[in-house]
Order: C-alpha cells, then sequence, then structure tokens
C-alpha cells in the first residue's frame, strides 16, 4: 500500500476514535483547576467540558529577552464561552479563559489599511488599571476588506449526532441544530451568485445532503430546503464527515476563488483523543491543498473546544462560539467577510522593547500563540491567519526604567502572507508618546475581566468592581454596539454570582 494511503488512513481511524457520542467521567476531564475543590462547580451531571490547559506567561526581563513573538489571529470562541457559562450560572473554567479571545471578540476603531497594503498597525500607551506603577502597550492590527471578485466554493459540514437535538442554553424551543440552521441561512443571505454552496452531514453515517448549488435565488431555495430537512439522531462519525466535507470541496474547486469547508457542530467528541498530531498532520495537507476549515462551536455540555481550536488553529481558519442568535447574526451577517475570506495567511508578530526605557513586559494572552525567533523568520512556518476587514488587539503589561531615557519604546513587526502567497510585513517604531482611546481603555476593561476570571497571579489589584466603574465611565461612548452593551451586564452578572469574591465590593462600586 502506498506509504501516504496508508498515513492518512491511520490518520482518519485514530480521529474516528474520539469522534462517538459516548461520555467520559468528571474524572476524565483535566481542567486545569486546582483550588482544593473535588468536584469542579462548572460542571453539572452528566456534561463535561474539555479546554487546552493554559499557562500564563510571566513578566520577561527586556535587558536578557528584549523580542516576543507570536502568532496572529482573530478567534473570538473564548469570549462565547464565558458569556453563556455567566448567563446560566457556571463558574468559569479557568483554561476556558482565553484573554485574547475576549478582548478580540469586540471590535475597535484601528486605522484601516490603504487600498492594496493588507494590514495597518497602530499603537497606544495607557495607564495600567490594575497595577499603578505599570503601564500598558496596546497594538491594534487591521485586515483590508477583501476584493470578493472570485468565485467561493463552501461546503457546509453540519454535525446532526443525536446531542444536537438538545435545547440551546437560554431557549426552551430552540435545539443546536435549530440554531445551526438559523446561522447557515444567514450566511446564505449574503451569497451570491458567484458562490457555491453543497452541504454534508454526519452522525452514525455521512451523507450528501445537498451536492454543489450555485447561490442563485433558486438555487438558494434549494440551500435553505435541504436545511430545513435536517434532523438530529444517532452517533457520531467524525472522521468520515471531514473526509467527505474535503472531497466535495476538491470536487467543485474554484481555482482562484475562496474553497472552505464550515463546520457546524457542538464538539461531542469525547471519546478521548489521543493523537492530536495525526489530527493536526491530516488537517494541515488539506489546508496545504487550498481548502480552508471555518469552525463554528454551537451549545454547551460535553464541549471539546480543545479539539475545536485544534482544527481550526491548523485548518487555515478560524474558531468561533455560536450560542444566541444575535451571535449567529454577528457571525454569518455583519462578520460573514471575516469568517469565510482570509486576508492574511500566516500572520505573526514581533515586538521588541527598548532595554534602556522598558525593564520588563508581559504579553497578555496568547499563552498558547508563543513562537520562536527562527519561526518568525521563516516565511513558511504556519501560524496565525485573519479574516477579512477584522481586528485584532496586543496588549503588553510594561514596567518601565525609572531614569528616563532617549530612544523609542518598541518596535512591532507583524509578517503574513497574502491571497497570492507573497510575502508581506510593516513596522512601526512605538516612541512612548502614544496616547490612548476610549477603545484602548475599553480593551483593557475586558483584559481585566478576563484576569479576575482566570484567577490570575498577575491580577494585582483586579477587581469586577473596578472594571464595573470604568465601563460606567466610558458606557456613553458604546451605547449603540449591543456586544460591549452586553459585555457590562455579563460583567455584572458574574460579580452578582460571588464566584469570584467581588459581590459585595460590586454592590459599593454601585
Amino acid at each position: 500500500m502506498n506509504k501516504h494511503l496508508f498515513m492518512t488512513f491511520g490518520i482518519l481511524a485514530a480521529f474516528s476514535l474520539f469522534c462517538g457520542c459516548a461520555s467520559v467521567s468528571k474524572g476524565d476531564v483535566n481542567m486545569g483547576y486546582d483550588q482544593g475543590i473535588s468536584e469542579a462547580p462548572w460542571v453539572s451531571d452528566g456534561e463535561n467540558y474539555q479546554y487546552d490547559s493554559v499557562t500564563e506567561q510571566g513578566f520577561c526581563d527586556a535587558q536578557t529577552q528584549p523580542s516576543s513573538y507570536f502568532s496572529l489571529d482573530r478567534n473570538t470562541a473564548g469570549y462565547s464561552l464565558v458569556r453563556t457559562q455567566v448567563k446560566n450560572g457556571l463558574q468559569i473554567a479557568p483554561d476556558s479563559v482565553r484573554l485574547e479571545e475576549m478582548v478580540n471578540y469586540f471590535d475597535y476603531d484601528y486605522p484601516a489599511p490603504e487600498k492594496g497594503e493588507g494590514v495597518s498597525v497602530s499603537a497606544y500607551l495607557s495607564d495600567c488599571p490594575w497595577k499603578e506603577d505599570h503601564r500598558l502597550m496596546t497594538v491594534g492590527v487591521r485586515t483590508e476588506e477583501a476584493e470578493q471578485d472570485g468565485d467561493a466554493n463552501y461546503v457546509l459540514l453540519v454535525d446532526v449526532s443525536g446531542s444536537m437535538g438538545s435545547a440551546v442554553y437560554g431557549y426552551d424551543e430552540m435545539t443546536r441544530l435549530d440554531l445551526v440552521r438559523y446561522g447557515a441561512n444567514k450566511m446564505v443571505d449574503g451569497l451570491d451568485e458567484k458562490d457555491r454552496v453543497s452541504i454534508v452531514t454526519y452522525a452514525s453515517g455521512v451523507r450528501t445532503v445537498l451536492e454543489s448549488t450555485a447561490a442563485t435565488d433558486e438555487g438558494k431555495q434549494q440551500i435553505r430546503n435541504a436545511l430545513a430537512r435536517l434532523s438530529a439522531s444517532g452517533s457520531t462519525s467524525g472522521s468520515d464527515g471531514l473526509q467527505r466535507a474535503y472531497e466535495q470541496a476538491e470536487e467543485y474547486k474554484a481555482p482562484g476563488g475562496n474553497n472552505r469547508v464550515v463546520l457546524l457542530t457542538d464538539g461531542d467528541f469525547n471519546v478521548g483523543i489521543y493523537d492530536t498530531d495525526a489530527l493536526t498532520e491530516f488537517i494541515r495537507e488539506k489546508a496545504e491543498s487550498g481548502v480552508g476549515l471555518s469552525v463554528v462551536g454551537v451549545g454547551l455540555g460535553n464541549t471539546r473546544d480543545d479539539l475545536m481550536q485544534t482544527l481550526a488553529l491548523n485548518g487555515n481558519g478560524s474558531y468561533c462560539y455560536m450560542d444566541t442568535k444575535e451571535e449567529a447574526e454577528k457571525v454569518f451577517t455583519k462578520e460573514l467577510a471575516g469568517t469565510l475570506y482570509t486576508v492574511a495567511y500566516n500572520a505573526k508578530a514581533g515586538v521588541t522593547f527598548n532595554a534602556d526605557r522598558v525593564s520588563s513586559y508581559r504579553l497578555l494572552g496568547y499563552d498558547m500563540k508563543h513562537i520562536s525567533a527562527e519561526d518568525f523568520e521563516n516565511p513558511e512556518k504556519d501560524t496565525g491567519e485573519i479574516g477579512s476587514n477584522l481586528c485584532v488587539t496586543v496588549l503588553y503589561e510594561l514596567e518601565l526604567n525609572e531614569a528616563e531615557t532617549e530612544g523609542s519604546l518598541a518596535e512591532v513587526a507583524v509578517r503574513w502572507q497574502d491571497a497570492q502567497s507573497e510575502n508581506a510585513e510593516t513596522v512601526l517604531t512605538v516612541t512612548g508618546e502614544e496616547g490612548d482611546n476610549e477603545d484602548v481603555r475599553f480593551a483593557a476593561c475586558v483584559a481585566e475581566f478576563a484576569l479576575v476570571l482566570r484567577r490570575s497571579q498577575y491580577a494585582g489589584s483586579a477587581s469586577i468592581a473596578n472594571v464595573l466603574a470604568r465601563l460606567n465611565e466610558l458606557r456613553a461612548g458604546f451605547a449603540d454596539d449591543v456586544y460591549k452593551t452586553e459585555f457590562v451586564q455579563i460583567v455584572s452578572l458574574a460579580g452578582e454570582s460571588g464566584f469570584y469574591g467581588a459581590q459585595e465590593q460590586e454592590n459599593d462600586a454601585r
């Protein structure tokens, strides 16, 4: 047997081991929570949640380690997962708190790149709310709006296993599959005649429900009718589903166009995965063939967030989490181009600090995305992807030297590849004279909230009361932003829960 073919079968066999509907005991799930509690309080009977373990990075001495390198992307699932846990009175699993995904959920008014530039970078300097003698350096990255002049070929890969028939938290009469249908129909609304859609489903078996269909008026109705006929039952044959979806994408591949599998699943991959390397290799191979993968999680309970992260990070796509109708509209209407069109491939950042001015620094979040200097210099290194017309926020906490010296504060370099695989770079010098604005102050509120939820050892004086006080000062500036307004409600609910030692402080703040 051909060695490559044998490897592919081996990978699919390994993947099929963890794609069933069997459950695991709570003791099998490592949450990374070590507070002397025998039962993790956010786990309800019969449910489990599994996240990749996150180890926060500490402060680096700018004299001995002046440079910081990491992969850039714009995944937002972490915020939606936190939001739905807070809304349903669950205590937050610390490893589910990925600070950068919380901050990057929101839109900020960073300067857009000029036409043809691809990516723009800006910087801001402000006080650190949770550490009085420290400063925050905020780096804002924004991508150009993609010119969608080529054909598009999308495969909707829909999980229709039995668990997709479960109710969505907060909706008495809406199942996870209903929410998937709602989001998929919103996506169809935004397509035009040059776009094509196939639908593949997987449960106990795999079905091609709809062969590739042009999104004409008549074709859109066919797509909607196929979605309406979906029903949930059976186990989860995830490996076969992915294989069929990629086959469908290859069969109708648009040369030079946008070819993408969109996986919609509750992540019920809870027969333990033992070989994530094999899964990573399989997904990367497909991504290298020119077919991207976007992952949309839905539902709460039996959530394998770690696997959905692995799929998205290695599939040249993004990972978001759909927990409400409003979120479905955000993903598939407001940010449709960002969900489906990649502008910056293999995106990464390198920040070098001037040790004469900066004593030490700490990158907030991106804890799972650090790369080496060699990887930063290697244009072929697989890193992150950023979609069309999206912004990415990076926060550094700085300890400045007491003695005033001349010179810049830092140099920021962002590198990526464009849709034609051409290497690109933009470099920004941070002088230290930069000011802040309401966007930067809001991002700092989100970051502080994340530090509290994570019970971070670097939280300093961070508290929910402090976050709410600053949000109230900013509220008039984002009154028309429904997502930022909702964030205030989420922080208030978290404070009222009493889980974070903040209820009395929050009441005082009111």
